[in-house]
């Protein structure tokens, strides 16, 4: 029934498996891919002709997370899988990523690519098994897809890396870094690095390189078996005339554009070239379909004219070398009332970046296929139409925001304090107020600035660049800090950001079918000097953290208490500690080990949630005084709160040195009174008293009541033979009591020797009446 075709290989310890003619036989091509108990769905579809007036590639990714895939029910109201989240987003991006350059130019046909996670192990991220998924569909489809692409994540551990690690050895790791290639050139890079060398990151993309070619081979070796018949392209007009009438009209204009340094001005002299040839089109009675293609062959002639006088002159869009940065601006804690801002602007890129501190409450949660976790640092940035000088959209983020804001995520993650060193919820916005190329690594650049303000003690300082590339057959020029024009007409976009110890991210996008190895080191130590100077520049306006926190910053105090106390603190349905909350208005966290996080922005109420619950797990110490406070009067005394929950008693005769009739006489309820320590039982019962306690000063006073005369002893219960009773199991000796009691109180005392089982040790033949001795006893207890 199923024409089944399948590949196997072994690919960082686990076999990966892809499968096809089995499931999604409608579909254009569908792709279940296993590696170990991971599985994933990708299936394709195209549509067999384009919509009229389309002028650009549809191509869209969906990459959806099932939670019966790890056997979770969603959580929320609904129970099911709704819109994507940020994880599913940033993955759909790195599967449409190195695909898209990999279509031919004029293909307008609309793509859908729809990867869905089944199964998941738990051990590695789907992820990389979804991208080698797509890419095996997109070349059983037929498409015109110039691939396959395979893809790797490599770890860096003990100087070794790691073929796709497990998420465990990723955390415990240096490093996190996805590619993705074709047989012969990288098509992309996304990475998290704890400050790496640049030689050790070249390293990481060349190993994954040569996994991803393994995966390329398995890939065609599917498409041998089972790829549909290749489309056919229709192939573009014989635009030559065209574009030679074009050049004649508005070459010099373009080129004088471009040699503008302001934006908006260049902007409006390309604009008014654009014009000029619609207007030509106008007149040629070209019809929409030739117009279309006129407008792109405008974009092209730009892109033409930019790109050979970088290449042949050296000379760029605004007047600098291939390695010339941008003037910069940095400020600081220029908005009074945030606990942390920063002003950054390079040329005509700038970004506020505030940072925010909060408790452990204001962690956000996050519910995926591993379940749920909190994290406590969240980087969010905006893009508003005003930056480009443009109406539009303004709302939710959309994909390229949410992109943007993990890359700089992960560019200052690696040098954040540990929880211990700094038990902070950290939230850094990014506002983008002018964009001309790459306001992601102003936003590492402002977002690093914004955190040292706010006191944020980060291992060191970092700063961002965005590389590009034009590439001329072997004639290459990689270029620093790219504007938005050189990203728009070059062939890479390739983002670096770190510290001065190393690479903290790195994420490159290749327009071009891939880049050689000798660009890849150029780029990597250009980067490597433009961070450089970007950071000085930095330190001019802040070298270091701040060591004090923002006066509107909330404190924390972090107490560590025995694991056994830490009910007692809670208390009985957590009465204690929303107890301490409502009267000291400080917030208070604890967890299962004992670790007590206080927190207000009142350093009043952290000290009195502390004190008090010091007062709670601190053990009473015998003749130590306290304050404390009388919460229950009864009539031998009063009981007196003087550590946190703890009470103790204050007998009536422990108030005063004087007789006290009735403890209300001396104290009441709520009191405030200073009590010492007497005795603590061995059950825990604590014995205070006042009388010793100066009640204004707190000092202790000479006790100057009279000791009491000493009892006289009780001596043991063996002793009381004399008093006629004996030892209470010796029967023939308790008969001296029941002779001198038995012939005065008759029956009720004397009960003899005849009680058998019961009476056996406890009579005795003392003296007494016979007749007494059984009476109103059971028969059964008389018996012999």
């Amino acid at each position: 029934m199923f024409d089944v075709k399948k590949v196997s290989i072994e690919l960082g310890g686990k076999t990966l498996t892809l499968e096809t003619g089995r499931i999604a036989r409608q579909a254009d091509a569908a792709v279940l891919a296993t590696y170990g108990e991971t599985v994933v769905l990708c299936a394709v579809t195209a549509a067999k002709s384009v919509k009229e007036g389309q002028d650009f590639f549809p191509l869209t990714v969906h990459y959806q997370e099932k939670y019966s895939a790890a056997g979770r029910i969603p959580g929320g109201f609904f129970k099911r899988e709704r819109g994507a989240t940020e994880k599913e987003t940033l993955t759909s991006r790195l599967i449409d990523r190195p695909v898209r350059p990999l279509f031919p130019e004029g293909f307008y046909n609309e793509i859908n690519v729809i990867a869905q996670v089944l199964s998941f192990d738990g051990e590695s991220e789907p992820d990389i098994v979804a991208m080698i998924a797509a890419s095996a569909a997109l070349t059983l489809s037929g498409v015109p897809f110039l691939g396959p692409i395979g893809a790797a994540r490599v770890g860096y551990k003990d100087g070794e890396y790691q073929l796709n690690p497990s998420m465990d050895e990723v955390k415990t790791g240096e490093l996190d870094l996805v590619v993705a290639a074709t047989q012969d050139a990288v098509m992309m890079v996304e990475s998290e690095a704890k400050e790496l060398s640049e030689d050790v990151m070249l390293g990481a993309v060349l190993f994954a390189h040569e996994a991803s070619k393994k995966v390329v081979g398995a890939i065609i070796e599917l498409a041998e078996k089972a790829a549909k018949e290749p489309w056919e392209v229709a192939k573009g007009d014989d635009l030559d005339d065209l574009k030679k009438k074009l050049k004649k009209l508005i070459g010099k204009d373009i080129a004088a554009a471009y040699k503008l340094t302001s934006k908006s001005a260049r902007s409006d002299a390309i604009n008014a070239a654009r014009d000029k040839a619609k207007a030509f089109f106008a007149e040629e009675g070209l019809d929409a379909q030739a117009v279309m293609a006129g407008i792109k062959l405008t974009k092209k002639l730009e892109s033409e004219i930019v790109r050979t006088a970088i290449i042949k002159d050296g000379k760029r869009i605004d007047g600098r070398t291939t390695t010339q940065i941008r003037p910069i601006e940095a400020m600081v804690g220029f908005l009074p009332r945030t606990h942390g801002s920063a002003l950054f602007t390079r040329g005509e890129t700038q970004a506020i970046c505030t940072t925010t501190l909060g408790t452990k409450d204001a962690e956000q949660m996050i519910d995926g296929l591993t379940g749920v976790h909190y994290e406590s640092f969240m980087l969010h940035y905006n893009f508003p139409p005003y930056s480009v000088g443009e109406v539009g959209r303004f709302g939710a983020p959309g994909r390229r925001e949410v992109g943007h804001g993990k890359l700089a995520w992960r560019a200052l993650h690696p040098v954040l304090p540990s929880k211990e060193e700094f038990p902070y919820t950290i939230r850094v916005l990014s506002d983008i107020t002018e964009s001309n190329g790459s306001s992601s690594m102003a936003t590492v650049c402002g977002g690093s600035l914004s955190m040292m303000d706010a006191g944020v003690p980060l291992k060191r300082p970092v700063s961002g660049i965005a590389m590009g590339l034009i590439l001329d057959g072997k004639d290459f020029a990689v270029l620093s800090d790219i504007l938005g024009d050189e990203d728009h007409l070059g062939d890479m976009d390739f983002k670096v950001a770190g510290t001065e110890q190393g690479i903290t991210t790195m994420q490159m996008d290749i327009k071009v079918a891939g880049i050689t190895q000798e660009i890849f080191e150029v780029a990597l130590r250009q980067a490597k000097e433009g961070r450089a100077h970007i950071l000085a520049e930095m330190n001019k306006a802040l070298s270091s953290t701040r060591t004090e926190l923002s006066a509107h910053a909330p404190r924390i105090e972090t107490i560590q208490i025995d694991k056994s106390k830490i009910r007692d603190v809670i208390g009985t349905g957590g009465k204690v500690i929303r107890e301490i909350v409502a009267e000291t208005g400080a917030k208070v966290d604890i967890d299962d080990e004992g670790i007590i996080k206080i927190s207000s922005s009142d350093i009043d109420q952290i000290e009195a949630a502390k004190k008090w619950i010091l007062g709670i797990v601190e053990e009473a110490e015998v003749g130590k005084i306290y304050n404390g406070k009388v919460v229950n009067i009864v009539d031998f005394g009063a009981f007196v709160n003087f550590m946190g929950g703890k009470d103790g008693l204050v007998h009536v005769s422990e108030m005063k040195n004087e007789r006290v009739e009735k403890p209300t006489d001396v104290v009441s309820e709520g009191q405030e009174v200073k009590v010492k320590v007497l005795e603590i039982d061995p059950r825990g019962k604590v014995r205070l008293s006042m009388r010793v306690v100066d009640q204004e000063t707190g000092e202790e006073l000479e006790d100057t009541r009279p000791p009491r005369e000493p009892r006289e002893p009780r001596g043991d219960r063996g002793d009381r033979g004399d008093r006629g009773r004996g030892p209470r199991r010796d029967g023939g000796d308790r008969g001296g009591r029941g002779g001198d009691r038995g012939g005065d109180r008759g029956p009720r005392r004397d009960r003899g020797g005849d009680r058998g089982p019961r009476g056996e040790g406890r009579g005795g033949n003392g003296g007494g009446d016979d007749d007494g001795s059984n009476a109103g006893l059971p028969d059964f207890l008389t018996q012999d």
